[in-house]
Order: C-alpha cells, then structure tokens, then sequence
C-alpha cells in the first residue's frame, strides 16, 4: 500500500521523454519527473521516492528528501502567508501549508516553528500544525524510571522544556535538569526520571544512578587514550566546555575524575587530567 509523504519503493513501467511512471498501486501510474530520475535508471527498476500532491494538486513523485515526513515534528521555517494559512519549506518543490485552524499562536514568515506533519483526510493532501498537543497520546504512558527514551525539545516553559517523548507522549526536564543549549526542535536522548500520579513524565538528560558514572568513566579514559594521554578539562573547567565534549553535567563529571583518581588511572592538574601509565 502506497503511503503518501513518505518513502515507497516502486517500479518503473512506462518510460516517457520527460520522465518515467511508477506503479503506485491502487493510485494508478504516477509520474517521476525526468530531472528526479536516477542516473542509469531503466524500465523494470525499482526507485524509492516520496509521493504526494503538487502545485497542481496532481500526484507526483520525486526521489528529493524532504526535511520530515507523514508523522514527524520537525522545526520548519515559513516562507509565505495567504489567505488560508501559512506556507512552510519542508524540503519539497511544494511548500506545505498549514492551515489558520492549526496554527498555534500567530505565525509570522521568516520564522521557525515546530510543526507536526500529517494528512488532511478530506484532501488527502499534505499539511502542517504547530499544534502540538493534539497529535499526542493523553492515555497514560507505559515506562519504566530510568528507562532511555528519544525526546523533542518542544516548548520552554517556566518550569523548563516540554519535550516530545517517543514521538507519542509529553514530558517536562526541570530547568536544574537541562545540560547546554537546549533549543525547540532539538533531537536527543534521555530518561524516565519520574512518572507523577496523573501520568505525566519528568524527565532527564543523565542516566540515573551508578551507571552515568560509569558509562563516563569508559568514555573519559576512551578520550584520553585517544588524545595521547591528555585531555584539557578538568574539576575548573567551566560546565559548557565539560558539556561540549561529554554531553554531561560538571556535578557528574568531577564525581566521575574523582574515582578515576581514586582508582590510580588519572592525575588531575588545573589545565587537565592526565592517563596514568
């Protein structure tokens, strides 16, 4: 079954001086631009393309990759407003619309938002909203604390960053929980660190417990057997340098060069910890 907006593998049945068809099944033969078409292509072959409607709302196909998908979030920037909506460049020939009725606040061109790309069921066409919530699961999440989940920074809130949690359910990291630049849009790992009674998730950017530690502890001594022994960082060294290179807090990265230490396997110096031989 075709899925429209995201990637098929189809065959080549019909060759034509500007271009080729496609079978797309139970929407008929579908056109593959001559420009799209990969070099040595033939009838017979298979291409993987995305297909949907364009500017002349006929359905086409085209092997460009789009900067999302049917069913992503992604931070999408608009390009243009008119009288049904805001237009947004997601990496295709045609731009994707979304409606007044999906926009979130007002939309301004020349802006980022984080948009939620789907299929308008009356249409069939693509569109966008920037409405968020009302693409998530409200039914209680299935996890486990300390269980590693893929977020998307979502929205900043007093309270920290509300973040996508599996592409499925709303989270929240505490502002003391944030590590670096976290902007919307943001892709990232994390970790359950608390489900409340009502079903909503806290999360973290650090595994719990012991075992940040020692994940760390494999990868300073990885850094520094591959830096000849040296790395310039240490217990001064300022939180954005630490979390450069590391993607932790200084709280756990000091824990982490101190049992090193204790341990024998490094010095520790003001300009940086050294491998011991």
């Amino acid at each position: 079954m075709i899925k429209i907006g995201q990637l098929n593998t189809l065959p080549i049945i019909k060759e034509v001086p500007f271009g080729v068809f496609l079978d797309a099944g139970e929407f008929g033969n579908v056109l593959l631009p001559k420009r799209y078409l990969p070099e040595g292509a033939k009838l017979g072959d298979e291409v993987e393309v995305i297909v949907y409607f364009d500017t002349e709302d006929d359905l086409i196909a085209t092997t460009e990759k789009p900067i999302a998908y049917v069913g992503d979030f992604a931070m999408l920037k608009v390009v243009g407003i008119c009288g049904v909506g805001a237009f947004a460049d997601m990496g295709l020939v045609k731009d994707l619309l979304i409606p007044f009725n999906e926009h979130r606040g007002r939309l301004e061109e020349g802006n980022t938002y984080l948009t939620r790309i789907y299929i308008d069921k009356v249409t069939g066409r693509l569109v966008g909203s920037t409405k968020i919530n009302k693409f998530l699961d409200k039914t209680p999440a299935n996890y486990k604390a300390g269980e590693e989940v893929q977020l998307i920074a979502a929205e900043r809130t007093d309270m920290g960053m509300k973040v996508i949690v599996n592409n499925e359910h709303l989270g929240l990291i505490f502002k003391t929980e944030i590590i670096g630049n976290l902007s919307p849009g943001k892709r990232l790992k994390g970790y359950i660190k608390n489900i409340r009674p009502d079903g909503k998730l806290d999360i973290t950017l650090q595994r719990p417990g012991q075992g940040k530690v020692d994940d760390l502890s494999v990868k300073i001594l990885d850094a520094l057997a591959r830096c000849d022994g040296f790395l310039p960082l240490s217990d001064k060294s300022s939180p954005d340098a630490i979390f450069s290179e590391f993607r932790t807090s200084k709280a756990t990265f000091k824990r982490t060069i101190g049992g090193l230490y204790k341990q024998g396997k490094i010095t520790i110096a003001k300009d940086g910890i050294t491998l011991v031989k």
